[in-house]
């Protein structure tokens, strides 16, 4: 099975930074592209799997309601568009909870791919954080840093985990998979 996992705020939609989340459904903004990025991988064969940190449930800033509510319209607009996601995962934890499921953890991972064929040295982890790329890394996955506002390439030089590729966004990120994939 080819696999892409993905974060959600800053991949798919507009992240509101650092410290701050999406907390109602009204708050969501789609990043341009992004729904057509997830449908041209659909189209290449991958099964797509969202992984994302929303500690702001267990800090009380939003329900886990809300959450859901987020959730099942964003799928239903990606699905409008012909997109398809195999499943979404959030750590709702804090982040000091000591939870195996916090990114950069594999927790999420593991559990959405329990009995999956996956060939993790071929999966992709897209990411606009440190922690998604250390998650991807520590998971085996190659890595994409997409600039999307959070973090920067002169951030990443740092990191005990650095990303494999940089790119701007996610589908200049589907499309250098899908070439990557044409090489192989």
């Amino acid at each position: 099975m080819k696999a892409i996992f993905l974060d959600r705020d800053g991949v798919i939609n507009r992240d509101p930074g650092f410290g701050d989340y999406i907390k109602s459904w009204a708050e969501f903004e789609f990043l341009p592209g992004a729904i057509d990025a997830i449908k041209l991988l659909n189209e290449h064969g991958y099964e797509i799997f969202v992984i994302s940190n929303q500690a702001g449930v267990a800090r009380g800033l939003f329900s886990k309601e809300s959450l859901d509510e987020i959730t099942a319209n964003m799928l239903k607009e990606i699905n409008a568009k012909g997109g398809k996601i195999r499943s979404i995962s959030y750590c709702t934890h804090a982040s000091n909870a000591g939870c195996d499921c916090r990114k950069p953890n594999t927790g999420q991972i593991k559990n959405v791919t329990k009995g999956l064929d996956i060939d993790f040295k071929k999966a992709y982890f897209i990411g606009d954080s440190r922690l998604d790329v250390g998650a991807g890394k520590n998971m085996g996955c190659k890595t994409i840093l997409l600039l999307t506002g959070k973090e920067t390439q002169e951030d990443a030089k740092i990191w005990q985990h650095k990303p494999d590729f940089i790119m701007n966004n996610l589908t200049e990120a589907v499309k250098w998979v899908l070439k990557d994939e044409q090489k192989s």
